[in-house]
């Protein structure tokens, strides 16, 4: 290895690079693992880690290892996580630090040795020879390794937290601090923001898990050194990574920066959404320094409220505004209510909003773009114009935001609408509410339904959801009939076709996907945020929404 090897770390050019965790279980792993750290760097990843975990217990463990460090197609990271910090290594420790010595000072050595800070402080024998292993052949730094002292917990964020971050800091032999626990929040990523801003040395900092997400895609716009992927979903090493792939084709990792506006969707479950495709390939499209990320809260007024007001007030975020949807449109109201802002008649009329929108000036605003979506698609599936709705019978199921935005929009186009919904006050709460702007009533559960006195259907519920609680349950029987000139839509648009819409089907009822209300409101969001309209046709290709209905 000499100074110009592209395998040494004086490659790194101190952006946020994407670094490829792979675990290799035995010697006999090693061409298939060389092959999978090839691939993922024709992919775009920047550094590979070797997880030698389960490999350095083999007997033939170290004449592997060295050939890995040798073949390694980009600068590696060389690590034997121990189990008390979610790796697999058992046994002993001297010859965990032994096999650290050898990888160290071998003819091709990591361009990173990661040592956990606990280990690193329980015995001066063990710093000695990790000194020695980081010190070889000091005189020319370029071939030597450099040493990440870590830290995970994955019970959460540890109580010590900023101690760890500081001891890391004094440690003269830490050439990269790493600090990675799981989020019990989104609110949990800020923290580690804000210890990615105010880093005296090179930080890995991330969150595992659902909610930390956002920490592992935004760390370009805080400094991070990197960010670990998975080659493919399959062979993640942490709760929660995503894969090369994800990062730059879905997230847009190499284009984000500190000026970067942050947006997402806001609710739970959210791991279906289709939203990130189709903003973050519509900003890049109109060149808008944004990025549109998944950002799970879970149910509740205080959680939102709690979430919401922390990201809005984030010095560094950025937050820009988001997408809101099950369970928390009525919530948004509610905040932008609390916060004195700006709320559309539609959200203000029906008490659900679906858009949030921060401008430069700080002014805070909400919308309802479900309303006119609603029924722009439900008409176009009917065969009728937006404009023909009136007098139309229509049954909706379902009385939480969605139902709300759909109802409303219906009546105000002059439909007949009656409500179904498994809780009664739910449904003639929302009666009430909106009974003043058309012909709504509420007619009971979903037991209550017969077919035959309507002529359409919306399910406004999370049933049939993919990822939800029922993702094969439908509002409807399987034995239901309907008359003819009937038509059915759905909401929920993961999975195309929900269980719902293939009862439907199997009758020759014309339907209704909710993708093509997901892409009519998803535009005008993109129009709010960015100022510009959503690239002709761009949001059709994505979603690969049939021509026939798309209004």
């Amino acid at each position: 290895m000499n100074r110009t090897n592209p395998r040494s770390a004086s490659t790194l050019d101190g952006m946020s690079l994407i670094c490829v965790s792979i675990f290799v279980d035995s010697p006999d792993d090693v061409p298939t693992a060389i092959a999978r750290a090839s691939d993922a760097v024709a992919e775009g990843a920047r550094m590979i880690e070797w997880r030698l975990d389960a490999v350095a217990e083999d007997p033939d463990g170290l004449p592997a290892i060295l050939e890995l460090l040798r073949s390694s197609p980009a600068p590696c990271i060389a690590t034997i996580r121990a189990e008390a910090e979610g790796g697999t290594w058992d046994g002993n420790e001297q010859d965990r630090i032994s096999l650290l010595e050898a990888m160290g000072t071998a003819a091709d050595p990591p361009a990173y040795l990661d040592l956990e800070q606990a280990a690193w402080a329980r015995s001066a024998n063990l710093r000695q020879k990790v000194r020695l292993a980081i010190d070889h052949e000091a005189q020319i730094r370029d071939i030597s390794s450099r040493l990440i002292v870590s830290s995970h917990d994955f019970g959460g964020r540890p109580a010590n937290l900023l101690a760890r971050v500081a001891e890391m800091i004094e440690n003269d032999a830490c050439a990269v601090g790493k600090i990675v626990f799981t989020a019990r929040s989104v609110r949990d990523n800020l923290e580690i923001f804000d210890l990615l801003t105010e880093r005296q040395k090179p930080m890995i900092a991330l969150c595992m898990g659902e909610f930390g997400e956002m920490s592992r895609v935004l760390a370009p716009k805080f400094g991070g050194f990197l960010t670990f992927a998975a080659s493919d979903a399959r062979t993640t090493t942490a709760p929660g990574q995503l894969t090369t792939r994800e990062l730059r084709e879905v997230f847009r990792f190499d284009s984000i920066k500190p000026s970067t506006r942050v947006y997402g969707l806001v609710g739970h479950p959210i791991g279906h959404s289709r939203g990130p495709v189709l903003h973050n390939r519509g900003f890049e499209a109109v060149d808008h320094d944004g990025v549109y990320l998944r950002i799970p809260v879970t149910p509740g007024w205080e959680s939102f409220k709690a979430s919401l007001i922390q990201l809005i007030e984030h010095p560094k975020l950025d937050f820009s505004g988001c997408s809101v949807t099950h369970p928390h449109k009525e919530n948004l109201v509610r905040l932008v209510r609390e916060l004195g802002g700006e709320i559309d008649e539609a959200s203000d009329r029906i008490s659900a909003a679906n858009t949030l929108v921060i401008e430069d000036s700080g002014r805070i605003r909400c919308l309802n773009t479900d309303v006119a979506a609603a029924v722009q698609s439900f008409a176009a599936g009917s065969g009728r114009d937006a404009t023909a709705l009136r007098g139309m019978r229509v049954a909706v199921f379902g009385a939480g935001g969605v139902a709300r935005a759909v109802v409303y929009g219906l009546i105000r186009a002059g439909a007949e609408v009656r409500v179904f919904n498994r809780t009664r006050d739910r449904g003639e709460a929302m009666q009430r509410d909106l009974e003043a702007w058309g012909r709504v009533t509420f007619a009971g559960g979903f037991q209550a339904f017969e077919s035959r006195d309507f002529e359409g259907l919306v399910n406004c519920t999370p049933l049939g959801m993919q990822g939800g609680p029922v993702s094969e349950e439908s509002c409807l029987g399987e034995a239901t009939t309907f008359p003819e000139g009937f038509v059915v839509m759905d909401t929920v648009y993961a999975p195309r076709r929900t269980p719902l819409l293939r009862i439907a089907e199997a009758q020759g009822v014309p339907v209704v996907e909710g993708i093509e209300m997901f892409r009519l409101q998803a535009e005008r969001q993109f129009a709010a945020w960015t100022g510009s309209s959503a690239p002709h046709g761009l949001f059709d290709s994505l979603l690969d929404v049939p021509k026939s209905n798309s209004a």
